[in-house]
């Protein structure tokens, strides 16, 4: 598998425009390539940002979560934790840039179909996939890897269920979360700072695209269907702007 990151020109909050950004950078893109893009520059792009307000982010927060707990409830009072768009995140993915706090794209699964669909037409290709990633720490790990918001074009599981392992026996019920594994690759190669490579293109991914494993579960899990269920459930969730019930 081939990782390769590609620098464009600073999008600059509060909107700008990513497209003459790839544009005029060095992608190159051929059939059955992965397009890995950061949320943030999509987030620039789609006008997603708003003055910084210190006094008023943690109010921002909880507009933008589904759920969320409170500062207070922190050992530290250092984050706001949240569950926005069905993945755990701090703050509800939202980042300072400059004067302004970048929010996720709104609706994170149709800013990518319709990017994938301008890079298909863009770039003449017709099995094209693509990654919208962010990054986040991981649970007692410090540090943080890549993971994808929305993805397009492909299943996002690929089904162990009816393989054999090495010795000749079914393998189990995993499956492989195709989205995330290749976006915690993306963003390892984009950088966490001022590298400007927020585009990504993976080449030879392997199970994208593969139609005798795919699975048809869901992939999003509900907090009672998690298997971190113990812990997720017994905390004092509070309903965030987001929440539908």
């Amino acid at each position: 598998m081939d990782v390769t990151a590609f620098f464009i020109d600073i999008l600059k909050p509060p909107k700008d425009d990513l497209f003459l950004k790839v544009k005029a950078s060095s992608l190159s893109l051929q059939e059955g390539d992965v397009v890995a893009i950061s949320s943030k520059v999509v987030s620039i792009h789609e006008g997603r940002c708003v003055p910084r307000d210190f006094g008023k982010k943690d109010e921002l927060v909880k507009q933008e979560a589904d759920w969320y707990l409170p500062r207070e409830d922190m050992r530290d009072g250092a984050v706001v934790h949240t569950i926005t768009n069905g993945i755990l995140i701090p703050s509800a993915g939202i980042d300072p840039l400059g004067q302004y706090y970048v929010l996720w794209p709104e609706n994170p699964q149709k800013s990518a179909d319709e990017l994938l669909a301008w890079f298909k037409k863009e770039y003449s290709v017709k099995n094209l996939y693509l990654i919208m990633t962010d990054s986040r720490s991981v649970f007692l790990r410090k540090g943080v890897v890549g993971i994808a918001l929305a993805w397009a074009g492909f299943e996002p599981l690929f089904s162990n269920k009816n393989r054999i392992d090495i010795l000749g026996t079914p393998s189990g019920g995993s499956q492989t979360n195709i989205p995330d594994s290749l976006a915690a690759a993306a963003s390892f190669v984009m950088g966490e700072a001022n590298e400007q490579t927020p585009i990504v293109r993976i080449r030879n991914a392997p199970f994208i695209g593969n139609k005798e494993h795919i699975s048809t579960d869901s992939f999003s899990s509900t907090i009672e269907e998690d298997l971190f269920e113990p812990f997720l459930k017994n905390v004092g969730w509070q309903k965030g702007g987001t929440a539908k019930n």
